[in-house]
């Protein structure tokens, strides 16, 4: 048993604790780490509190005068005064209700950009994922050549084989070598996108398979839920009732303001104190506000349309394309699974059934189909990572 519990801890110990294994543990850590999506959280919060400022009453104003009589055997003057202004907009709630509309449009504003930022990691992520398939398959093609040029040179030595059959081994040799190098700067260059992703923290992904996600089957249906989760157009849409409130706001700016207070006069002898009420008519200050809350509301509404156009559109021509890029992908598959004759030709060609020609000639083929195997998963993933960016 203690040997159990040690070989365990080892085990703990040697895994790293930022270590992530796929996709979604990747994107996990990069929203929780990520430096923009920070800054845009704080900058969220800057802007919800500068929305709510200037939706309370203004502030009492307290007045107070002493006046010195003259001739001095009239006495001094005191005076005192409290008042507090009223406007409709504000005691019915009316700004408060736009402040609040416009703290939705910020946070839908947040969701976009974070939605964003993830579709771009997970692009990154589908993209290693291809590229560390490949180097596997070019680790098995390296083994595969480096086993050929080594028997060659064995038959060359024996005087079986001549110098322009073991150059060409030696050629097919760094070729391969030459893309490891080539695929292994591309999987550097993605981790460091990554990094720089996730705060400047390591990011490990490993894996070689992808998930199968499964496509729609009607697209129509699945549309109505993807529009009703797709923060561009909640953000635009939520610009409409925000619009209209403000309209509603800015005709009630133009109702008249009120102020109530107490006042008290003291002078020799005398005195008088009670209330004080006032009106302000705003005939200039407002004017043109309602045409101009008017005018953005129907320029809201000219964007959501369009918006909606847009969105639709793209979505219909990624749908295409990945149910096109699906079929591809599982042809591929299928024909790999049943023409994978690497070790046959390699028995053909160490038996001197063929030719090394024919042998580079059939390899080659086989070796393209894989290639163009990898490139359609890749391309499938990455469609349907736009497709379904308001997920993430």
């Amino acid at each position: 048993m203690k040997t159990i519990i040690i070989s365990l801890l080892i085990i703990s110990m040697s895994i790293p604790l930022n270590a992530q294994t796929n996709i979604n543990s990747v994107l996990a850590s990069i929203e929780e780490n990520n430096t923009t999506l920070k800054s845009l959280r704080e900058s969220a919060e800057a802007q919800k509190s500068e929305n709510k400022t200037g939706i309370y009453l203004n502030n009492p104003e307290v007045g107070f005068d002493y006046l010195w009589g003259n001739p001095t055997d009239i006495g001094n003057r005191t005076d005192f005064s409290i008042s507090q202004t009223f406007d409709i907009p504000t005691i019915t709630g009316m700004k408060s209700r736009v402040a609040n509309g416009k703290n939705d449009l910020v946070e839908w504003q947040y969701q976009s950009d974070r939605m964003n930022i993830l579709l771009e990691a997970k692009k990154y992520c589908i993209e290693l994922i291809y590229y560390n398939a490949l180097k596997k398959e070019f680790d098995l093609r390296l083994q595969h050549a480096e086993t050929i040029v080594a028997g060659y040179k064995e038959r060359m030595d024996k005087g079986e084989a001549n110098v322009l059959e073991y150059n060409k081994v030696n050629l097919n040799l760094s070729a391969v070598q030459g893309e490891i190098s080539r695929i292994e700067v591309e999987r550097n260059a993605l981790l460091l996108q990554l990094k720089r992703l996730n705060g400047g923290m390591d990011v490990l992904l490993e894996d070689e398979q992808y998930n199968q996600p499964e496509l729609p089957l009607n697209f129509d249906d699945w549309y109505a839920q993807a529009e009703e989760k797709n923060p561009v157009l909640a953000y635009v849409k939520q610009e409409i009732e925000v619009g209209k409130k403000q309209v509603s706001l800015n005709k009630a700016m133009g109702l008249p303001t009120f102020s109530a207070g107490y006042m008290s006069e003291k002078v020799v002898g005398q005195r008088y104190q009670g209330i004080s009420l006032g009106i302000s008519i705003p005939l200039w200050e407002n004017k043109n506000r309602v045409k101009q809350a008017k005018a953005a509301v129907r320029a809201a509404e000219s964007r959501q349309e369009d918006a909606k156009q847009q969105f639709y559109s793209q979505l219909q021509i990624l749908y295409q394309r990945i149910f096109g890029l699906k079929l591809t992908a599982g042809k591929y598959r299928n024909a790999l699974t049943k023409a994978n004759n690497t070790d046959l030709l390699k028995k053909a060609l160490d038996s001197g059934e063929i030719s090394l020609l024919d042998y580079i000639l059939e390899i080659g083929l086989y070796y393209n189909a894989v290639d163009q195997a990898l490139e359609a998963e890749r391309d499938y993933q990455l469609a349907f990572a736009e497709l379904s960016a308001a997920e993430l």
